[in-house]
């Protein structure tokens, strides 16, 4: 058998990181990446206790791979994301002051009017043209007005928005960092939101930056690079990680001709197997694959001592399919027993579980039932698909797909 041979960066391994992870669960569970010098975490139970323990696994440096991203500055982009303790929990409970569960409720019928204006759209493409690009001309479209209208981006703005999100998140072959694109786009994102918070103090709206904006606790309020922090990861992480999801949810029910036909076969009743065909796409094909955390002291797992001072790499994708926790893992099955993927660490876990998961979750219920109640059938070109390449997300840049409306 081959020499284990981590590379994240590797467009091969983009295809199909999963049989790689699984070697690595069953013979190196903690494996060194010595051309990175990165120690990379990939079982079940290892995966879950360091993201519960940033004593240990902090952090401070960021959650990228990306050697420009890993500093101690990583907060400044990347908001409570690259805090710890008391920092991470003042950002935090600031920013849930506006960013509340209410807020995400009450975008319900805003994510309803977007899915049914985009899904007009690109049906009346599959129309005229036999097919539409589920990622094009749908969800890479969504998340992002769904963000933007959150935050209060007017509609003009929207489209370069998006189009600078997806360069911050790209990788180019053979760049084994954030390629100039990508820090050139960050630039621009950050000085957009600046403009965008100072108008804000001036003139207050309804929107989340204004929340933002006016959010106190104890007297406490944040600063505009705070927020503007903030609204970045939102665009990063919320943006692509949804569009991903939707990505991969149709990949791969389209695969798998007789849970398709079961899913689409009540639509005057969606919900019933929505919730869980989103739920096992997060287990079986989650957009967030990979996040790094910076170990403070020496520690062992499964064995294996990781020093203090290196960079481990905790792998979600690896962790959700551990034959340890999930029952033949490699299958994608809508049916999967609920206490099973209530183990799904697609969002992570404890102080750091993702804020944005309502929000994500509310998405794809709202698109994927409108799409069950209009169409009876798709067939996604998988022979045609292209993926993102990326480190940190997992999913499609172009999902060809033929819609059968319903009569």
């Amino acid at each position: 058998m081959s020499a284990l041979v981590f590379d994240p960066y590797d467009y091969d391994f983009h295809e199909d990181p999963y049989s790689l992870y699984r070697r690595l669960r069953d013979e190196e569970p903690v494996h060194h990446n010595q051309a990175d010098d990165i120690w990379v975490i990939s079982r079940h139970a290892d995966v879950f206790a360091a993201l519960r323990d940033d004593v240990t696994f902090s952090n401070r440096m960021g959650v990228s791979l990306d050697a420009s991203a890993w500093s101690p500055d990583a907060h400044r982009v990347m908001s409570f994301l690259a805090l710890d303790g008391a920092e991470q929990a003042r950002i935090r409970k600031l920013v849930s002051a506006a960013f509340t569960p209410r807020r995400v409720r009450e975008l319900r019928p805003e994510v309803q009017r977007l899915t049914e204006h985009y899904l007009d759209s690109t049906l009346a493409r599959n129309a005229d043209e036999g097919e539409a690009d589920w990622i094009v001309d749908f969800a890479g479209k969504l998340p992002m007005d769904v963000i933007s209208e959150m935050m209060g981006v007017p509609e003009a703005d929207r489209d370069e928005v998006r189009r600078l999100a997806d360069l911050v998140v790209h990788r180019e072959d053979g760049v084994r960092d954030v390629p100039q694109a990508g820090m050139d786009a960050s630039i621009e994102l950050m000085t957009y939101y600046s403009a965008m918070v100072k108008q804000r103090r001036k003139h207050a709206s309804d929107d989340l930056t204004s929340a933002l904006v006016e959010a106190e606790l104890d007297g406490d309020r944040l600063r505009d690079g705070e927020i503007m922090a903030f609204l970045f990861l939102m665009v990063v992480a919320g943006n692509e990680t949804t569009t991903k999801l939707l990505g991969n949810a149709l990949f791969h029910l389209s695969a798998h001709p007789e849970q398709l036909a079961e899913v689409l076969a009540d639509p005057g009743d969606p919900g019933t197997l929505v919730v869980p065909w989103i739920e096992e796409t997060l287990r079986h094909d989650t957009s967030s694959q990979m996040l790094a955390r910076y170990v403070v002291d020496d520690v062992e797992v499964c064995g294996t001592t990781i020093p203090a001072g290196s960079k481990a790499l905790v792998l979600l994708g690896s962790a959700n399919r551990d034959e340890r926790v999930f029952t033949e893992p490699t299958v994608y099955d809508i049916h999967r027993d609920r206490a099973e993927l209530s183990q799904i660490l697609s969002f992570g876990t404890g102080r750091h579980f993702c804020l944005g998961a309502n929000l994500a979750r509310l998405e794809a219920r709202v698109v994927l039932e409108e799409l069950v109640r209009r169409v009876g059938h798709f067939e996604v070109h998988a022979e045609r698909a292209v993926r993102v390449h990326s480190t940190s997300v997992r999913g499609f840049a172009s999902l060809p797909t033929t819609f059968k409306e319903r009569v």
